[in-house]
């Protein structure tokens, strides 16, 4: 028995739907109906949690007045939700995080990085000017003479420390950011605090675990800077604390009430006498192109960097070199069918770079020690060469442990190129009646090229900036004499840049940026010469 279909006249020139196509709406259009499966859960989920973070971020940061960071967190929670909750955002599902990866990791930093160098920002000056008063106006405090001696409790709240008092048999209490205040149902015992609503009374032990946190508190007395602050050294007894420094908003100026002199701040983030005697800390200005000049101009560092410039590009450029002539002969030397067990022998010779680069330079350093390396006491029947501790002979042991670390990726890269040169090619150089070295210096070696170039552009950058070899194997020595940061005859910039930033007892931030944003610009600079240069190799 046959069914017959009923049309509609909507129907009629409608083609029938095949089997097991999507019904369709009443327009015609295809169901956008949402499906609500396990892949939505999860991306819901996922998206939740990004939101959460977010919130707690952009909280944060409003918290503590970074509004440039807040905006950017906004920001990205409208772009993450709009690109994973949208039908007609499908590419930027994929763009979106690594696009914000960028910019966090990469752009910001960089541009971070250009700011900080434009500024005196390191030690003595990293933060801001009312700051620096603040902590001048602490650090120049002195016990007031003949001021009472107040039997102290130690309180807490929320991990927050105070100091209770009895005044006139009224219990205060103070923090580091508020002044004493009267506390309502607080008991003293005698002259001294006995129970504090709100607050945690400390016992001696616990006194004993916060000493350090307890001596470094300071109270204010009342909301006038001038009446002093309590301090005590024993947490038992507390006295007023005066500063000796006056500052004056209305000039600018910090006095010391002691001595009657006079400091005034200068544009370079200090108050400075007038025989010029500074005092610290200071606060974080814009300076302009002094840290750029200053490698330059500074008698006592414009020596070292220049010998440290010529250096790191002596040793980029002969790491490239040496690296490549023994990766490329080992390749075509290997690259022979005549040779048995060729496997074999490119395992061996990738070891080397299998292993950790940081783990090599530490084995190097210690076989080149000058007392009881390996290279010393047994390759050289006990002779005290000292391989890096002498200015010439450690620059030679940087080059050669470069080398043995580097040139099992230059033979793997010549293997690969050589492999892919097609060999009909190298057929009929054969037939024409090219001899072998021919061959090699007319066809292989511009082929091989093409393919490497680029690569040993690259791999000039990377040594521009190898800063682990440096800093395991020698550490930058030997030591420069004389000059006012720790750097030596091997250090290279970007190792300069970290003992400027951090191993030079002052932390110079500034002064470090500056020399990043030089080398950016250099390896920028050659990098986009290199490449230039290679295209012409395409043209074979």
């Amino acid at each position: 028995m046959s069914h017959q279909q009923t049309i509609t006249p909507e129907d009629e020139g409608t083609p029938p739907r095949p089997p097991g196509e999507r019904p369709r709406n009443g327009t015609g259009g295809v169901s956008h109906a949402r499906d609500f499966g396990r892949g939505f859960w999860v991306k819901l989920v996922l998206v939740a949690l990004i939101d959460a973070g977010a919130v707690y971020g952009i909280l944060s940061a409003v918290s503590v007045s970074q509004w440039a960071i807040a905006g950017f967190l906004v920001l990205a929670l409208v772009l993450v939700n709009w690109a994973y909750f949208s039908k007609r955002a499908l590419p930027a599902k994929y763009l979106l995080p690594g696009l914000v990866f960028l910019f966090v990791y990469v752009i910001f930093s960089a541009c971070y990085t250009a700011f900080i160098a434009f500024t005196n920002y390191g030690d003595g000056h990293n933060s801001t000017k009312s700051d620096a008063v603040q902590a001048i106006l602490i650090q120049n405090e002195q016990r007031v003479e003949g001021s009472a001696a107040y039997p102290l409790t130690i309180v807490s709240q929320g991990g927050t420390l105070g100091f209770a008092v009895v005044q006139d048999g009224t219990v205060e209490v103070g923090t580091q950011d508020d002044p004493l205040a009267p506390v309502t149902g607080a008991t003293a015992d005698g002259d001294k605090a006995a129970t504090v609503p709100g607050w945690d009374v400390l016992g001696f032990a616990q006194i004993a675990q916060e000493q350090d946190a307890v001596v470094n508190l300071r109270v204010p007395v009342s909301d006038d800077a001038a009446d002093g602050s309590l301090r005590t050294s024993d947490g038992l007894t507390a006295y007023v604390y005066q500063s000796t420094m006056t500052y004056d908003p209305a000039t600018d100026t910090m006095t010391d009430s002691a001595t009657g002199t006079v400091y005034t701040a200068d544009d370079h983030g200090n108050f400075r006498s007038a025989d010029g005697t500074a005092l610290t800390p200071g606060w974080r200005v814009t300076v302009g192109f002094e840290n750029f000049t200053r490698a330059f101009t500074d008698s006592r560092i414009s020596g070292p960097f220049l010998q440290i410039l010529v250096w790191t590009f002596a040793f980029a450029f002969l790491s490239v070199l040496t690296t490549f002539a023994l990766g490329l002969f080992l390749a075509v030397v290997f690259n022979d069918p005549r040779i048995r067990g060729r496997k074999v022998y490119r395992a061996l010779l990738i070891l080397p770079y299998a292993f950790p680069g940081f783990l090599a330079a530490l084995v190097w350093k210690g076989m080149l020690n000058v007392d009881f390396g390996f290279v010393n006491q047994t390759l050289l029947h006990g002779a005290s060469i000292p391989w890096l501790t002498d200015p010439w002979l450690a620059k030679l042991s940087v080059l050669m442990v470069n080398l043995w670390l580097g040139f099992p990726y230059m033979f793997l890269v010549c293997t690969g190129a050589l492999q892919s040169i097609p060999g009909d090619v190298l057929e009929s150089a054969k037939m024409d009646g090219a001899s072998p070295v021919r061959v090699q210096r007319s066809i292989v070696f511009p082929l091989l090229m093409v393919s490497v170039a680029p690569l040993l552009v690259s791999s000039f950058a990377f040594n521009f900036n190898n800063f682990s070899l440096i800093y395991m194997l020698t550490g930058g020595g030997p030591d420069f004499q004389g000059t006012p940061i720790i750097v030596g005859h091997t250090d290279i910039l970007i190792s300069m840049v970290y003992s400027v930033a951090f191993e030079s007892g002052v932390k110079q931030y500034g002064f470090a940026s500056a020399l990043s944003i030089l080398i950016f610009v250099i390896v920028g600079v050659i990098s986009w010469w290199g490449f230039r240069r290679t295209r012409r190799l395409e043209e074979l």
